[in-house]
């Protein structure tokens, strides 16, 4: 968990693999990340892990859930709600079910 980083009340981290949070990354209220799943290939449907890699300045809102296997570019935003299963571009802002892009994070100049 990198620098100035934050998981917020009750997001679920099921870490059967790894998960890379970088510098100033927000994880919002009832948020899920999801490290594991099973083969459904599988006559016995063995457990699969891959990490989750969440890249500086990722914002991941309220009940997002985040599958396996999956990295968010810098910059990007979830929105609440969303179902990750697929990266994310930098600074590209996803939303829905599966989440797709929604359009480009663009920082104010002062």
């Amino acid at each position: 968990m990198g620098a100035y980083s934050c998981l917020s009340e009750r997001v679920d981290c099921y870490n059967a693999d790894w998960i890379r949070l970088g510098d100033q990354v927000t994880v919002s209220q009832d948020a899920f990340l999801c490290t594991a799943s099973h083969d459904i290939t599988s006559p016995i449907m063995e457990l699969t892990t891959a990490p989750l890699i969440l890249k500086d300045q990722c914002w991941v809102c309220a009940r997002a859930i985040i599958l396996p296997g999956v990295t968010l570019g810098e910059g990007c935003v979830v929105a609440a709600g969303a179902v990750v299963t697929k990266n994310v571009a930098p600074w590209t802002i996803v939303g829905g079910n599966p989440a797709t892009t929604l359009g480009r994070r663009e920082l104010q100049r002062t």
